[in-house]
């Protein structure tokens, strides 16, 4: 595995998983230029989810781009993948070339202030290849990240900054949550980009 630090110690987690904060994961002096261009070029949609039953309509908007064919289905909706524009070709090529891997698609929030979070999730779905990197860029507000262990509860806290990139690898889709909590004191917008390795159609199911 060729993510960007080399020294093990650089590890966030301290078992069962990998994860590498870089808080300069986007050349310094285009982090502005991308998030303006981001907030105005992607085609946002508020985002649908399934939760007892119900479907529930977020604030948070989200937009998916991928390789054709490349549907992604979590939280009881499939979504269908944008093609990739420019703009996500070239961000997608900075990911690749700063962690060493190559990424099929593209998951992109717009959270507009601090009311809107995620909550306590897995990015295991099925349709994703397990154990595979998950690369997330984060653009604008500053905002709060936390791992939490399945098994012991333990919690890791990181502040996701301005134009840097957080990679989670190997078994931390296992074993440990995450989430983005809500702040009453963040009153900016914040674009976040997960980078994944979708399995091809005929291998969803598998």
């Amino acid at each position: 595995m060729d993510l960007f630090p080399a020294d093990p110690k650089a590890n966030i987690l301290p078992h069962d998983g990998l994860a590498f904060y870089d808080p300069e994961g986007l050349p310094r002096g285009e982090s502005g230029r991308l998030f303006e261009r981001l907030k105005k070029e992607i085609p946002w949609r508020h985002d649908e989810v399934t939760m007892f039953g119900k479907t529930i309509v977020t604030a948070r908007e989200v937009a998916w781009f991928g390789d054709s064919g490349l549907n992604y289905t979590y939280s009881g909706k499939t979504k269908s993948p944008l093609p990739w524009n420019a703009l996500l070709t070239e961000l997608k090529g900075i990911v690749a070339k700063k962690t060493g891997h190559l990424f099929n698609s593209c998951l992109l929030n717009l959270y507009h202030d601090g009311s809107e979070g995620m909550g306590w999730h897995r990015d295991n779905e099925s349709s994703i290849i397990r154990d595979s990197p998950i690369a997330c860029l984060s653009l604008g507000a500053q905002r709060r990240f936390h791992f939490k262990h399945v098994a012991t509860k333990e919690r890791i806290t990181i502040e996701l900054e301005h134009g840097s990139m957080l990679v989670m690898a190997g078994e931390t889709q296992r074993h440990w949550l995450h989430s983005v909590p809500k702040s009453t004191r963040v009153v900016d917008p914040r674009v976040s980009l997960t980078f994944r390795q979708m399995k091809e159609v005929a291998d969803n199911d598998s």
